[in-house]
């Protein structure tokens, strides 16, 4: 009994400094003084606490069992003041957050640009598209950068598909810690290694180099003269380019190195639904924006077909939203 009353005083004391706990105080602090709270309970008290905010991570749902010889308490006092602190003090997704005008300068086959318009959709934010001529460059002269995907948010200027995502994610999410480890780990995969699987895949052949080109002329912004030049010119071009960088990066056998990317990014999921569990996480949305070009073209249909990405690329189709504001700018 001397133990139960020493652990229901620390209980009480516990919950006190919860409650009054100074808003300076950091957040990782303040989330541990909650979490330190459920561990003081006796044997037969539950004290559960599973927050709804995204700021704590499901290890963090506390369920606490100990038995007090059959008495039977609650300790409600400690639990309001950890979801006060969740849903007062601790910081909270800026889940309105909405830019008001977004314009995305693309070409529409860049799998970089392609990442960025995932992540958009997903979210459900509202873009405009202006498809960039990669001959002449003429709608982004206005920029020093000469690349794309350039995305205007609000009249400021982003760059670089990675940066663009990471800077929108914290507008989102201002208090959210860093992405974890692992979903690090699987974006910088996408950008260190898959991106260069699919050129030698896309332009392995002079018939898939002209099916791609074909897809990037009728889906590009080029004039009727542009479009002749730049399919048949292009798609010579690019499968010879193609063979330099194969040999760049190392690669013998392409549709080998592609499967074997798509079956390293199924072994990743270990059985979840998405990288992220339950939802897709930024990773998710990486590795689909970036196969999302080539899913219909002949390197993309054999993928599908001789991997086991389907499924969840099918899930990924799925969990985008429609776009909204599709204005093409440009002729």
């Amino acid at each position: 009994m001397a133990t139960t009353m020493r652990n229901l005083g620390r209980l009480a004391a516990t919950g006190r400094a919860a409650a009054s706990f100074s808003a300076t105080a950091t957040s990782t602090a303040r989330r541990q003084l909650i979490l330190q709270t459920a561990l003081y309970g006796s044997r037969s008290n539950t004290f559960s606490y599973a927050p709804q905010s995204r700021w704590f991570s499901s290890h963090d749902r506390v369920t606490v069992e100990r038995n007090c010889g059959g008495c039977n308490m609650s300790y409600s006092t400690a639990a309001s003041a950890a979801r006060d602190l969740d849903e007062k003090e601790l910081p909270q997704s800026n889940k309105n957050y909405v830019p008001n005008d977004v314009v995305l300068y693309q070409y529409q086959a860049c799998p970089f640009c392609n990442k960025v318009k995932a992540f958009l959709e997903y979210y459900d934010i509202p873009y405009k598209i202006v498809e960039v001529n990669p001959i002449n460059k003429k709608e982004i002269k206005w920029s020093d950068y000469r690349k794309v995907p350039i995305l205007m948010v609000d009249g400021e200027q982003m760059v670089n598909s990675s940066d663009i995502i990471d800077k929108i994610y914290k507008r989102m999410h201002p208090d959210s810690v860093s992405e974890d480890a692992e979903t690090q780990k699987w974006c910088r995969w996408v950008d260190d290694h898959l991106v260069h699987v699919l050129s030698p895949n896309i332009y392995r052949s002079p018939a898939e180099a002209l099916e791609s080109f074909d897809y990037i002329t009728t889906n590009g912004n080029f004039s009727f003269t542009e479009r002749l030049v730049v399919k048949y010119g292009g798609a010579a071009a690019m499968y010879f380019v193609s063979k330099k960088l194969k040999k760049r990066h190392n690669i013998t056998d392409e549709r080998g190195a592609l499967y074997e990317a798509a079956d390293t990014w199924v072994n990743a999921l270990n059985g979840r639904q998405y990288l992220g569990g339950s939802e897709p996480n930024l990773a998710d949305l990486s590795v689909f924006g970036v196969l999302r070009p080539i899913r219909y073209l002949k390197s993309g249909k054999d993928m599908v077909e001789n991997t086991r990405i389907g499924e969840w690329f099918t899930r990924m189709e799925n969990q985008m939203k429609p776009h909204r504001d599709t204005t093409l700018q440009g002729p």
